[in-house]
């Protein structure tokens, strides 16, 4: 059996606890003179007291405890008060031999007494571990566990900014930072990775002297993991905002690459400009009438080579040249090719409400069989999602709608003819069953007919536009469908069967005759500014000053209805022959009785013979029956 470090002979023992006691004694003399004259009593009993606890003055191999003369005392006289009445009953002989009958080597009072863990136990402070290997905590304090039961603990944490070490006792069956304590029944102090409220951290726990000062980490500690998941996290949320973006960029690539091409198509298949002869229309020729830059009438087929419903025009808006109720219309320019050739066309512009007026328009545009030189040549319709609006894209007439036309000037007789003669053809094709080649049409009427919806042409002829309450004659319309149309159109320029509601359902020609009396309104206010009747007063709409500049429904059925009212023809115009004629065409188309008025054909046919045998012309009357021969109408599409 061999002997404990810790065990020493009794000379030993009774030679170190009577040099400790000295050097007790003369280090707290000045503070404490009731100690100094206890005399030997307080020897026998501090002698006797270190022979019990010999390890508090252990001697250590390796260096020497870090425990100061005050500690030492201070402990001493915190546990003597415990120990005292054993101690007396304890007979302890100083010759005793070294040699232990016990397995541990310690003398046979630890069997009885109860041993305190020594611990390093420094606050939190800065350390030079980098989290791999061993290293040591550089604590500077030992310290002596307030409970048996208490382990060494150590704690490592790392931070960007530094890496810190706390060294403590603690007790195993209570919680650290939230956590419990686990493995601490070893001799060394192996580093494990925990988590707590405070965040990620390393600790070790051991139940040895000391054995928080030295710190085993078995692995390298890498990045924080919590970190690596935020990474990931952003990368996985970017990843389809990044393939977004590459989409984009393809497909715009793809559509500027394919936008280009088509263009160069489109310069390819262009026929080259001439000027429309006047005279009938070809219904062979498919070309479009359109406007170029200066204002010329051109022809171009273009238009009709493009996919309108997947790829807009190339237009650019210039400035706007008219407002209406339910849009605006814009002076545009049509890109030919990607260099700065350009035809100037008009944009009419629908807010995404007033969808169904642009539908109406666009479908009544639609039709083929519409086309006709008095009649607003029609590009293309499309929906700018973009710009959340319904563009109709038309040729551009820079002389304006004739209202603007009639306040800017004044226009001679010859004027005057080819003004009427054309509103009367494009009515009257507008209200034919059948296109000038014969083949079968639908009838339209227009029903908000005034001379701001007709547009002047560069060769002073009219075309009508704005079809946005335009009503499609179709023989699969019910009496229903017709009374549902409602009350439309400009309140100066309702017929009065309009105005009062009253038409005649069962005949669709009642719906014609409507427009017939609008259109003799606007043939005054032709009339009106001519200076073949002598002085021309300011241009003044239909019934002048008896109305205000809006009037409203029941305003012009006291006027229309009540007084029979309508806009005064000056005998001074009935001196000129061509303008008696037309002032009488007018007083027959705006006639109180619907069937009494004047047809658009015969209106035209009027116009047409009107050099010829103005004679003839006051023999026509409204019904068709009474028409001769040779008043019956053969429109023909000149140019």
């Amino acid at each position: 059996m061999k002997s404990s470090k810790y065990c020493y002979s009794g000379t030993f023992w009774a030679h170190f606890c009577w040099q400790s006691h000295l050097f007790i004694l003369s280090l707290y003399a000045s503070k404490d003179k009731t100690f100094l004259e206890s005399g030997a009593g307080h020897f026998n009993m501090l002698s006797l007291f270190l022979l019990l606890f010999p390890q508090m003055c252990v001697h250590t191999r390796e260096r020497p405890y870090e425990l100061t003369a005050e500690k030492h005392y201070k402990f001493v006289f915190s546990v003597v008060e415990e120990v005292f009445d054993s101690a007396r009953r304890t007979f302890f002989h100083f010759n005793q031999p070294c040699i232990l009958p016990h397995t541990d080597g310690m003398h046979p009072l630890h069997n009885s007494i109860p041993i305190r863990q020594l611990c390093k136990f420094c606050d939190v402070e800065a350390s030079d571990c980098k989290g791999s290997g061993t290293c040591e905590s550089n604590c500077s304090i030992t310290s002596i566990c307030a409970n048996t039961d208490e382990i060494c603990v150590a704690i490592w944490r790392k931070s960007d900014d530094n890496n810190t070490i706390e060294t403590l006792c603690h007790k195993p069956s209570e919680p650290l930072y939230g956590i419990m304590v686990e493995n601490y029944n070893n001799t060394k102090c192996e580093m494990k990775k925990r988590m707590s409220n405070r965040g990620p951290f390393h600790m070790c726990s051991c139940n040895a002297e000391e054995c928080n000062d030295i710190l085993m980490f078995t692995l390298p500690i890498g990045p924080d993991p919590t970190n690596n998941q935020v990474v990931l996290v952003i990368l996985v949320s970017l990843l389809p905002l990044l393939v977004l973006a590459v989409l984009v960029i393809a497909s715009f690539y793809w559509y500027r690459m394919y936008h280009r091409r088509k263009l160069d198509e489109w310069e390819t298949k262009k026929p080259s400009k001439r000027k429309g002869p006047k005279g009938p229309l070809d219904c062979s020729d498919a070309c479009a009438i359109m406007m170029d830059d200066d204002g010329s009438d051109s022809s171009s087929t273009h238009a009709n080579n493009l996919n309108h419903n997947t790829e807009p025009l190339p237009i650019e808006l210039d400035l706007q040249v008219g407002k209406g109720r339910f849009a605006e219309v814009y002076k545009a320019k049509l890109r030919q090719s990607p260099s700065e050739q350009f035809e100037t066309v008009a944009v009419k512009i629908f807010p995404y409400e007033e969808y169904a007026s642009w539908k109406n328009e666009k479908d009544i545009f639609s039709d083929i069989n519409l086309k006709h030189e008095n009649i607003l040549h029609f590009l293309t319709a499309e929906e700018r999602k973009v710009e959340k609006q319904y563009w109709l894209v038309t040729a551009y007439h820079p002389h304006g709608n004739l209202q603007e036309y009639l306040i800017r000037h004044l226009i001679s007789w010859e004027d005057l003819r080819l003004l009427g003669s054309s509103l009367a053809q494009g009515v009257a094709h507008l209200h034919s069953d059948h296109t000038p080649c014969g083949r079968p049409k639908v009838p339209i009427v227009h029903r908000d007919l005034k001379s701001s919806n007709i547009l002047v042409k560069n060769d002073l002829t009219c075309c009508l536009c704005d079809f946005g309450l335009g009503l499609r004659l179709d023989n699969s319309l019910s009496v229903d469908d017709l009374a549902n149309s409602g009350q439309v159109g400009t309140a100066r320029y309702m017929a009065p069967e309009v105005l009062e509601s009253r038409i005649n359902l069962e005949n669709i020609e009642s719906f014609k005759q409507t427009d017939v009396y609008s259109m003799a309104l606007v043939l005054w206010e032709i009339t009106s500014r001519c200076n073949a009747i002598g002085e021309v007063k300011d241009y003044e709409p239909p019934f002048g000053s008896k109305v205000r500049e809006h009037p409203c429904v029941e305003s012009m059925k006291d006027n229309v209805l009540r007084d029979r009212g309508r806009p005064e023809i000056p005998s001074s115009w009935m001196k000129h022959q061509g303008v008696a004629t037309v002032c009488t065409t007018i007083n027959e188309c705006w006639d109180h009785d619907p069937e009494a008025r004047l047809t658009a054909h015969c209106v035209a046919e009027r116009f047409s013979e009107m050099d010829d045998d103005l004679d003839k012309l006051s023999t026509c009357s409204s019904s068709e029956e009474k028409i001769p021969e040779d008043c019956s109408v053969s429109v023909s599409d000149d140019k």
